[in-house]
C-alpha cells in the first residue's frame, strides 16, 4: 500500500467539506451584514434615503451583480475583451504609425 492511500480518509474529506460549506455561508451571511451597515450608515445622511433591513442589502448584492457583472473571467466569445480584437490592433497599428494620413486617422469602422 502506497503512502497516498494509508492517509486517504473519505470521513476526514466530508468534515473539511462541511466545515468549508458553513464558513462560506458565514462569509455570506456577513457580507450581508456589512452592506446593511453602509447603507444605513451613509445613503441616509448622505442623499436621505431610507434605512433598509438585512434582506434589503441582500437584494441590492443581487441586483449589482446582475447590473454589474463584467463577464470577463478569460475569452469566452462575446464577453471576449475588445483589446484581444486583432482587428482593433491592426486599426491602432495603422492610426498611429508614421505612414498614416490624416484621412486614413479620421475615418471609423
Amino acid at each position: 500500500m502506497n503512502e497516498h492511500a494509508r492517509h486517504f480518509n473519505p470521513l476526514k474529506i466530508i468534515v473539511w467539506g462541511i466545515l468549508g460549506t458553513l464558513g462560506v455561508a458565514a462569509l455570506a451571511l456577513v457580507f450581508g451584514l456589512v452592506v446593511m451597515l453602509l447603507w444605513n450608515w451613509l445613503m441616509p445622511a448622505i442623499f436621505g434615503l431610507p434605512l433598509i433591513g438585512y434582506w434589503q442589502a441582500w437584494g441590492l448584492v443581487l441586483l449589482s451583480h446582475i447590473l454589474f457583472k463584467t463577464g470577463h473571467h478569460g475569452s469566452h466569445g462575446a464577453h471576449k475583451p475588445h483589446y484581444h480584437d486583432e482587428k482593433w490592433k491592426e486599426r491602432f497599428k495603422k492610426k498611429f504609425s508614421d505612414g498614416g494620413s490624416e484621412e486614413e486617422n479620421s475615418t471609423v469602422d
